[in-house]
């Protein structure tokens, strides 16, 4: 492989090299993955005893913004169908609340855990080896070793309504409570009572099913970085100096414009 220049390559002037050397690598290799669009009506929201307390005074409610705190994925084979794989999820959300008593003061702020299972089948190929590596410290469940890995992307959902409902009886999430999901409230989360509030939530997502595989790639050169280091300043007068005029918080697009932006792309 040609050497380039240090200085050729600060200054972006590197020349497009043909691959001189081609190398293994272990990589991630995706087998399938999907994407959806769920809109998840009414779910229940389950509060500690503190915010339940709030709900079961409340006149009205009104959702804020909801936050997806955490997801567990499970991998099983399907059976009768190889190479298949069924990946079940729960989701667990933080859905905060304005809460509207009959005092007429400012709303309360409180927030609650919402939780949505899914599962979804994809094709993960077919492996029957076990993989051990020196950085690990623990053993490999045989039962789980063939399987390929899930990986789940959930975009911040999209809070859509809130309403109170009734409680006919006392209820909790059908799926355990991890401990980090409970940490993060703060306390235990008890069982709905006299009322309870369901929201609704625009969520989307990417599932992908991946194995890690050996891949032969060709190669260009070293990765040379192609700008210098700028020295930050601790003077804060010095950093602001270099953040540009924010004109569009000033001056904001008007409708012909914007509609003019959005035609030009369909055009394209």
């Amino acid at each position: 492989m040609a050497d380039v220049p240090l200085s050729a390559a600060f200054n972006g002037t590197a020349p497009c090299e043909k691959p001189g050397q081609a190398f293994c690598i272990d990589a991630d290799r995706v087998y399938d993955s999907c994407g959806d669009k769920d809109c998840l009506n009414e779910m229940r929201v389950f509060f500690t005893e503190a915010n339940q307390a709030v709900i079961n005074n409340a006149m009205s409610v009104r959702i804020r913004e909801a936050n997806i705190i955490d997801t567990e994925v499970k991998v099983d084979p399907v059976t009768y169908h190889k190479g298949f794989y069924s990946i079940d999820m729960t989701f667990y959300f933080e859905i905060v609340l304005d809460v509207n008593d009959s005092s007429g003061c400012t709303p309360n702020t409180i927030n609650g855990l919402s939780v949505f299972c899914k599962r979804v089948i994809l094709y993960g190929g077919e492996g029957n080896v076990a993989v051990f590596t020196s950085d690990e410290d623990c053993c490999v469940c045989p039962d789980t070793a063939s399987l390929p890995i899930a990986k789940v992307q959930v975009a911040k959902p999209m809070a859509l309504t809130a309403c109170l409902a009734e409680c006919c009886s006392p209820c909790m999430p059908s799926s355990p409570i991890p401990d980090c999901v409970r940490d993060y409230f703060g306390g235990c989360i008890v069982p709905t009572q006299n009322r309870s509030v369901l929201a609704t939530i625009g969520v989307f997502s990417i599932v992908q099913l991946k194995r890690t595989v050996q891949m032969l790639i060709p190669a260009y050169d070293f990765c040379i970085p192609d700008k210098e280091c700028v020295t930050s300043s601790d003077n804060p007068c010095d950093m602001f100096s270099r953040v540009d005029f924010p004109v569009e918080q000033f001056f904001p697009p008007n409708l012909a414009d914007t509609e003019s932006d959005d035609s030009s792309k369909n055009d394209d």
